[in-house]
């Protein structure tokens, strides 16, 4: 079984409530789970995980939630070092805005990528004009991932 880092940001509680649904639903299957609010990045450059979840929610202009905002600074201006660090992104947005939907998310999948962590696949991109229940989503494709790529 694989030893995650769950990393979520979140203005309203919501990529909160599905990081922690995530972080359940990957427990009883036996993973072994950490979630952090947003925070220190130098966490990702623990060699014991097997991979890193970003979740976040998207706000303003498609910035990152204030809670997540020195995680990325960090990223950017002092990034850790990571070795075979595998990520995955879970944006979380609202489509009427169609220019930043999920901006948060892109940004920190983009940040992820140049401090020379590897992508396990795109972001997930969940819009919350058509999905009321994005912890389902996120589990499902969570499990999906794993089954692919850490397996």
């Amino acid at each position: 079984m694989a030893n995650i880092l769950i990393i979520s940001g979140s203005v309203y509680g919501t990529a909160t409530v599905v990081a922690e649904d995530l972080k359940i639903a990957l427990e009883k299957g036996g993973h072994r789970v950490t979630h952090q609010e947003g925070g220190d990045s130098s966490i990702l450059a623990d060699e014991q995980f097997d991979a890193a979840l970003i979740c976040t929610s998207t706000t303003g202009a498609g910035d990152i939630p204030a809670n997540l905002a020195t995680f990325h600074e960090e990223l950017v201006s002092a990034p850790p070092r990571v070795t075979d660090l595998r990520y995955a992104v879970i944006a979380l947005g609202d489509s009427s805005y169609v220019d930043s939907f999920c901006g948060a998310g892109l940004t920190l999948d983009q940040a992820m990528a140049e401090i020379g962590a590897a992508r396990i696949c795109p972001p997930l991109q969940i819009d919350a004009m058509e999905d009321f229940t994005p912890e389902d989503t996120a589990i499902a494709w969570v499990d999906d991932l794993l089954s692919q790529h850490l397996s």
